[in-house]
């Protein structure tokens, strides 16, 4: 570990389940967007585990996934951690984690979000720097912005 990362302050546990709420509402109104976009009555209704999405649930997906990675990627906030105060860093540098670790932080939210995140909850009040396996994967930590 290097010294950029050893000072920031990773215990922002709370935060991060705000952020996470947050953020489900932000996937709401396009949600919601989308349904009147294309005349459904909610992008979610079209969407099974056991099928493929379609129509809007589709587009909803191709959002989610655009929102983490680029968002998290480029600028290590997404919406939900900007209000809450908090962001995703490289464990190394301290610096925004980057494209590969944006993808692999999003990749692995499959994992994490079992249970309605309480999987990933379960991770991260156990780990010592309160990463979930996405975070351990990407090597990147969420930490208090200054």
């Amino acid at each position: 570990m290097t010294s950029a990362t050893t000072s920031l302050d990773v215990r922002v546990t709370g935060r991060r389940v705000v952020a996470t709420i947050i953020d489900g509402f932000v996937f709401g109104a396009v949600n919601s967007a989308l349904g009147w976009a294309t005349g459904a009555k909610s992008a979610s209704s079209n969407f099974e585990l056991t099928t493929l999405p379609t129509d809007g649930s589709l587009w909803l997906l191709a959002f989610v996934l655009v929102y983490y990675v680029v968002l998290e990627g480029f600028t290590g906030r997404t919406v939900g951690k900007l209000i809450t105060g908090i962001r995703v860093v490289d464990d190394r540098t301290g610096h925004a984690p980057g494209l590969v670790s944006g993808i692999v932080r999003t990749l692995l939210r499959l994992v994490d979000g079992l249970f309605g995140y309480i999987l990933g909850l379960i991770i991260v009040v156990n780990s010592d720097r309160r990463r979930r396996l996405g975070d351990m994967a990407a090597k990147t930590l969420v930490v208090r912005a200054r």
